[in-house]
């Protein structure tokens, strides 16, 4: 991606927005929903974010987590891209430790070739989880073996993307399909560019590592927010010009939530922090309604987990929110703003990019039937 790629992102999607807006989507289950039921809320979104003017809409890796129905971001994936047409989609992230790093290869080469030009590849080094649920997922309990070899695993990732393992190499004749040895087969053409690879990040590792290697980069601000000035700092500190980019770009997730009563903004957002502090409890469950998390009698210490989330969200009536969102962008220097709506019910999520985009100006196209 260079500077004149960069422009046209920013040119064709911010809008009245100070840099381009994005969309992360955590597929959370409320109360008295279903998997079904976010799942359904997921296409809808995506179909509005496109709608609207939002640059990407992004599925994140999780684990165990009864609120959060996204354990497979390329299942998701695909069927977003067969209800959307232009939005860019992709992983906010894949967790690479916990998979083959050919597997997805195969995983996203399959989604690009459905949805060519449209696929972004973030990675991720956690497991999305707790530690009980990753040696599950990776069948061995040494997990910090495969956050140390995430480097190696990148390079070998990246390998099968581009299929150039060099003559001698145990994987040399192993290639990711749907990918590039498809073009030099008897009778292949051309096939689509492979998705473009991020690092995501919610500390110094990866800000540095993605810098060196001239990458994409995208911070946790939602869960991270006292480390986003210093990991964008490192990160822009240690770019090194690539084939993919010329100069660094950084972007960040963001917890916001708009609504047309600023105290049912706060309602909504409160069912957020009750589950971050169940979660940080050991007691993670589907998300509460507002209801319950107003009558619900938080301890102190859940109070002030309660309170340390909330001061992170950016929340209220519309042009309150802009005001956050770009007093953020300020601050960090950020050159895209994904955001991310933690609230109980599929409509007040819906309704809260609505009215973000309306209150940054951006298209006012209907969602297609």
């Amino acid at each position: 991606m260079n500077a004149d790629a960069v422009d046209e992102i920013r040119g064709t999607a911010a809008g009245t927005a100070p840099v381009p807006l994005s969309v992360l989507d955590l597929v959370t289950v409320g109360s008295g929903r279903t998997a079904t039921d976010a799942l359904r809320t997921s296409v809808d979104l995506a179909r509005l974010a496109e709608s609207r003017g939002y640059h990407r809409h992004w599925v994140a890796e999780h684990h165990s987590m009864p609120g959060v129905a996204s354990s497979s971001p390329a299942v998701i994936l695909a069927h977003l891209a067969a209800h959307t047409e232009r939005i860019r989609l992709g992983s906010g992230g894949v967790m690479l430790p916990n998979h083959a790093p050919l597997v997805i290869a195969e995983q996203f080469g399959t989604l690009e070739a459905l949805a060519p030009g449209r696929i972004d590849l973030g990675l991720g080094r956690a497991p999305g989880t707790d530690g009980a649920t990753a040696a599950a997922l990776r069948r061995t309990d040494r997990l910090n073996e495969g956050a140390d070899d995430f480097p190696q695993q990148l390079v070998e990732l990246t390998r099968f993307l581009d299929d150039d393992f060099p003559d001698g190499h145990p994987y040399a004749r192993i290639h990711a399909v749907p990918g590039p040895v498809q073009a030099t087969a008897p009778g292949g053409v051309q096939s689509p560019a492979r998705p473009p690879l991020w690092l995501l990040g919610s500390s110094g590792f990866s800000a540095r590592l993605a810098g060196v290697l001239g990458l994409p980069f995208a911070f946790a601000h939602h869960f991270s927010a006292q480390n986003t000035v210093p990991a964008l700092d490192l990160y822009r500190e240690s770019f090194r010009p690539s084939a993919v980019l010329d100069a660094p770009y950084a972007l960040i997730g963001v917890s916001a939530l708009a609504s047309d009563d600023e105290k049912e903004a706060r309602r909504q957002v409160l069912t957020g922090a009750l589950s971050m502090v169940r979660l940080r409890t050991g007691r993670p469950g589907l998300i509460p309604t507002p209801e319950e998390a107003e009558a619900y009698d938080f301890a102190p210490m859940e109070r002030e987990v309660a309170e340390s989330w909330l001061r992170n969200v950016v929340h209220g009536a519309p042009d309150a929110v802009r005001a956050g969102l770009d007093d953020l962008q300020k601050r960090t220097g950020a050159d895209e703003l994904m955001i991310t709506a933690n609230a109980h019910g599929g409509d007040a999520r819906l309704r809260s990019y609505e009215l973000i985009a309306d209150a940054y100006g951006l298209p006012a196209a209907p969602v297609p039937s």
